[in-house]
Parts: structure tokens; C-alpha cells; sequence
């Protein structure tokens, strides 16, 4: 059995690794509808994979960096708060990517089910590379670009005053975010992805007085829901992408109820 799951498991262990540095940037700048955006967009982008027989993985990452691009444009243009856009846009690109796979399916049967919410065991050893060569690569740009892209997330003014370019620094954040969601979507599903990139660091919040320990927590939580969402879903017998997700949500919770009784008591 842990045969069957270890590339699964390892490719979740790596995947921690990216979602726990971006996701802390996600929470600070309270950005997952970018992210839910991003995601639920990445069904389109499989749609047209689908429709021009090409590789899947290629397309959803070149079309969310294009649609990362255009919304990092987009949130410096408009004088107004983007959610209303990013609601319709993520729900007319998941309906109008479902679409265009039924009419696509009527010559054959395709099964998006695990694109929708991931599939644990169907990681194989290619998609297990390009995890890691992924995570890896997200990993060093966040780092190489951490003083910045952390000014200009907790003070955009300051970071404006100090020479820092505003628009780079978040396209960079986001273009991050569209490389973290296509290598994770196999993983975990373009509807669950962006519970884990929010989730454990929203739970590292509470135990953290600095971004760096808030990154090294969130790491480390959600490697801890990987592993025990799968442990989980082998014993209950139910599917593993949810699974990590719940038992990273029951970790928020837990952590959220000790906040609360500290504060109270």
C-alpha cells in the first residue's frame, strides 16, 4: 500500500513546501480569490488541452500566467476592489471549461473528475519530477524575491518610497501562484487547491510573531495534513485529496478554539 501512495505522499511533502511560503503572501495580502480565480480557471485551460490534443500541463500553466498577468494588470488599472471581477471570471471560466469538455466528450469519454478534485494514485513518477522541479523553482524565487515582495505586501507606500516596482513584485507573486496550481492540480484538484495554499498558513497564524516563523509553521502544518489526510483516507477507505483538506481544516479549527479559550481564560 505505501508503495501504491509514496509518490502521491512525496509529491504533497513538496508541494508544502511552495504552498506553505506562498500561501503565507495569499493570507497577508488576503488574495485567495486570486487564487480560487486561478484555479477554478485552470479547467478552461484543460478544456482547450483537450480540444487541440495537446499536453494538458502546458496549456493550464501557460493559460492561468496569461490570466495571472492580465489580473496583476488589471487590480493596478481599476481604482476599485476586484472581487465582483474575480467571481464572475472564476465562474464563467470553470462553467465554460465544462462546457467545452462535454461537447469535446460526445467522441470520447473523458473523465475530469480528477482535474475537479485531484487523484492521489495517479501521480506517477513524471508528474512526481515535475513537482519537485516546480516546487523547487517557486521555492527560489520567493526567496530571491522575499524582502521585496514581503514590503510591498505589508507596505505598499514603503516599498514604493524605497524604489520598489509595485506591479513586478505582485506579478511575480501571482505567476508563483499559476506554476504552484498547475503542477498541484493532479495532486490535489483545481477545487481543493487553494485550501492548502490558505488553510495551513491561516492555522500558522496563530502561532507566529514573525513572517519567517509563519512560513516555517505553515511548512510544517501542511506536511503534517498531507501526511495524515492520507493516512485518513487509507483507513476510512475514502478519497485522498479531500481528505488532506478536512484534516488541515480540523487542524485550523483546533487551533482556533485554543486561541480562543487563551483569550479567555
Amino acid at each position: 500500500m505505501f508503495k501504491l501512495i509514496f509518490a502521491g505522499w512525496l509529491s504533497g511533502i513538496f508541494l508544502s513546501l511552495a504552498t506553505g511560503l506562498l500561501g503565507s503572501f495569499m493570507v497577508w495580502r488576503r488574495m485567495s480569490s486570486f487564487g480560487d480565480t486561478l484555479s477554478h480557471s485552470s479547467l478552461l485551460g484543460l478544456s482547450i488541452s483537450i480540444i487541440f490534443h495537446a499536453n494538458s500541463f502546458y496549456i493550464i500553466l501557460i493559460f492561468i500566467s496569461l490570466l495571472a498577468i492580465f489580473l496583476t494588470w488589471l487590480e493596478r488599472m481599476l481604482p476599485i476592489a476586484l472581487e465582483t471581477i474575480l467571481t464572475i471570471i472564476s465562474h464563467t471560466s470553470i462553467s465554460l471549461g465544462i462546457v467545452l469538455i462535454s461537447f469535446a466528450s460526445t467522441s470520447k469519454k473523458i473523465d475530469f473528475n480528477n482535474y475537479l478534485f485531484g487523484d492521489l494514485l495517479s501521480v506517477t513518477t513524471s508528474d512526481l519530477i515535475t513537482i519537485v522541479f516546480g516546487s523547487i523553482i517557486v521555492l527560489i524565487i520567493l526567496i530571491i524575491r522575499w524582502n521585496s515582495i514581503l514590503l510591498v505586501t505589508i507596505n505598499p507606500e514603503l516599498a514604493q518610497i524605497d524604489g520598489i516596482n509595485i506591479f513586478y513584485a505582485r506579478l511575480t507573486l501571482m505567476l508563483t501562484t499559476a506554476l504552484t496550481i498547475a503542477i498541484a492540480i493532479k495532486f490535489v484538484g483545481a477545487l481543493l487547491i487553494t485550501s492548502l495554499l490558505v488553510i495551513p498558513p491561516a492555522t500558522a497564524q496563530h502561532f507566529s510573531n514573525s513572517p519567517e516563523k509563519m512560513v516555517i509553521i505553515g511548512i510544517l502544518i501542511s506536511i503534517f495534513s498531507v501526511t495524515g489526510g492520507i493516512f485518513l483516507s487509507i483507513f476510512f477507505n475514502v478519497p485522498a485529496s479531500p481528505s488532506i483538506v478536512l484534516f488541515s481544516s480540523f487542524l485550523y479549527l483546533l487551533s482556533t478554539i485554543k486561541i480562543f479559550f487563551s483569550k479567555k481564560f
